[in-house]
């Protein structure tokens, strides 16, 4: 079928938005390519490190023959329930790389920190620099020039995205993304959702709560709604660097292990030494991009990628905008319904059809770009084929053309809506992301007076307190990526739904992030401009008119504009982060920018021609209309 116009408007548009850019990207990861497997070009010396603590067999192949070797970039840590399967994994991807004739090392490690358990804590002002940590490890580990082809260990938050930023930085390399797969279901997420709720009501005991969460949590595995963990998956594969339907599959399967020798194979196969070569950089251009965002719009993905795929997209030289996806996500329709969209889990989702229903449907719909080149024979096809297990192998079937479960996932036909998961919201406090899909139609509308406050905890605070009033929008401001590295406020979520669970009419307005799991409240986040840079959350005050309009997608201080024009900016009360580790990123805080230009605190994508490193402007031409949609919202506007 032919590529739906909104999809082909859009990928044309960041196609020319972004042709200075990623022309110098690719000619980047040209002259490293030219350059040949630079293992050869290693001194006696560099080499003799190298392979130094290998056995015999590895040390031969490394030391004298064209031998492709396999560099791993791990995020195993043993605390994170997804990533402990991992542990294993290099000796058996090294095995495997043995059996065919070739070599696997280590490359290097990269932090991987738990959102589940740094929520609502000071650690969680370092989760967003994280995934800037995790690119910079990665690069570091890629910098040894060693390596043919690579495959990377992660799965969660912002690791996957710091470790294929990293990896875009040697995008002459082949790579392969491995998960680990969810872990198998336990109590039902709307089961765990009531009891947060009745304990932040005070009618559930903490031992009740703690029981609760860790039926839910209970082994080994991504945890199993559908956040930003498990939309990383879905993302990978929808820009063809990741297996076909590998990212469901549980941990210590048969099933898992093949995806896993099956990845490594087809790593080694894909190197410049071969015939079959297909390097990262290559494979995800501008329609590998907007497969990814029209993936996260028709599930109902994480809100944290419309952070986080800008910043992807820019490491491969490519200009993703907030309005880009805005555009998406009112022509792909809304097919999936998993937690906190609906009450499956993401073991349901695959059951009844999962990811490869999801790409047929998109496919056959023209909402996805079918001529995607992938790690894969057979482009972006393979990725609505469905996996069986013969023998010790994959062995694809198409997929199912037909919903295993009409309650979790529908065809383009009879979507739960007709749009994507995500709007764009703009008004005079500035430019916002909700996650409509999580919100029932009837509360997608507020007008309430504000309740202004610059922590989270002074919410609960004021609740303990009966101070709240019982309409209202909770403004919580100095929270973007400048003020304090822009934590999760998931957190709020139990509190506030508790409110609407009780007739009461409830928003949440904030320069920071919610989770994946955001919950069923209206909730206008990632403002932009954040407080921090004087934006307009700093100029409302308590009890000021907010008006939240999800469907029309604005969002306004009803405010009298003499009256906005005297105000100046409220201090930021706030404590400084300076303890808890916080202090070592206060370089990153002063230098990133802006949610909607990738909150990046590192140089990303490709250099100029004088060497400089390429930066985002925002006066690209594109026309008066996308002109106006970014220009500023008020006169304040820093």
């Amino acid at each position: 079928m032919s590529l739906h116009p909104v999809v082909q408007s859009v990928t044309e548009r960041i196609r020319k938005r972004s042709a200075p850019s990623r022309q110098a990207y690719l000619e980047g990861i040209a002259r490293m390519r030219d350059e040949g497997p630079l293992r050869g070009h290693l001194s006696c010396a560099n080499l003799a490190h190298g392979f130094a603590a290998c056995g015999p067999v590895d040390k031969s192949r490394l030391r004298n023959g064209p031998t492709a070797n396999l560099g791993i970039v791990t995020a195993y840590n043993d605390m994170l329930s997804a990533h402990q399967p991992y542990e294993p994994y290099p000796e058996f991807i090294r095995e495997t790389a043995r059996a065919l004739g070739h070599t696997a090392q280590v490359a290097g490690g990269v932090p991987a920190m738990c959102d589940g358990v740094t929520q609502g804590r000071a650690g969680m002002e370092l989760s967003l620099f994280s995934r800037d940590v995790i690119a910079q490890a990665t690069a570091i580990a890629l910098s040894h020039d060693m390596f043919d082809s690579s495959v990377y260990l992660g799965i969660c938050d912002k690791i996957v995205p710091g470790l294929l930023i990293g990896a875009l930085a040697y995008g002459h390399l082949p790579a392969i993304f491995i998960p680990g797969g969810p872990m198998t279901p336990g109590v039902p997420n709307k089961t765990k959702a009531e009891v947060r709720e009745r304990f932040a009501a005070g009618e559930a005991t903490r031992e009740e709560l703690l029981q609760v969460e860790s039926d839910s949590y209970h082994g080994p595995g991504t945890c199993t709604f559908y956040g930003t963990a498990n939309s990383n998956q879905t993302l990978l594969e929808a820009m063809g660097v990741q297996l076909p339907s590998a990212a469901f599959i549980n941990p210590g399967t048969p099933l898992r292990e093949a995806f896993t020798r099956e990845a490594v194979e087809r790593a080694l196969s894909i190197t410049a030494l071969g015939d079959d070569y297909r390097p990262l950089g290559q494979l995800i251009d501008e329609r590998a991009i907007v497969n990814a965002v029209a993936m996260l719009m028709a599930t109902g993905g994480s809100t944290n990628h419309t952070i986080h795929w800008i910043a992807v997209a820019r490491a491969a030289g490519i200009v993703l905008t907030w309005d880009d996806m805005d555009q998406l996500s009112q022509a792909v329709p809304l097919l999936a319904r998993v937690y906190p969209n609906g009450e499956a889990d993401v073991n349901r989702y695959h059951a009844a059809g999962g990811n490869a229903y999801v790409f047929r449907e998109l496919l056959d719909a023209g909402l996805m770009h079918g001529d995607l080149p992938t790690i894969v024979d057979g482009g972006m096809a393979r990725y609505g084929e469905e996996p069986k297990l013969e023998g010790d192998r994959i062995r694809y079937e198409p997929g199912p053309a037909v919903s295993g479960d009409d309650g979790v996932l529908r065809p383009v036909s009879a979507p739960f809506e007709a749009h994507g998961g995500l709007r764009l919201l703009r008004g005079n406090l500035g430019r916002s992301l909700i996650k409509l899909s999580a919100v029932k139609p009837e509360f997608r509308t507020i007008e309430a007076p504000a309740v202004v406050v610059d922590a989270p905890q002074a919410l609960n605070r004021l609740h303990a307190a009966g101070a709240l009033p019982r309409d209202f929008v909770a403004v919580v401001r100095y929270q973007g990526p400048k003020a304090n590295g822009m934590p999760e406020l998931h957190s709020l979520a139990p509190l506030l739904g508790m409110l609407q669970n009780q007739g009461r009419r409830v928003a949440l307005i904030t320069d920071g992030r919610l989770s994946g799991a955001s919950g069923k409240i209206p909730a206008a986040i990632h403002m932009t401009p954040e407080a921090a840079r004087g934006g307009p959350l700093a100029f409302v005050r308590e009890g000021d008119i907010i008006r939240l309009d999800g469907e029309a997608g604005t969002l306004e201080a009803l405010v009298d504009p003499a009256e906005w024009q005297r105000r100046t900016a409220a201090p930021d009360t706030a404590p400084a982060p300076t303890d808890h580790g916080r202090n070592l990123f206060g370089f990153n805080r002063a230098n990133v920018s802006p949610a909607d230009q990738g909150a990046l605190s590192i140089s990303c994508g490709p250099a100029t021609t004088d060497g400089s490193a390429w930066h985002y402007d925002a006066e690209y031409d594109l026309g008066a209309d996308e002109a106006a949609l970014d220009a500023p919202h008020d006169s304040k506007d820093a």
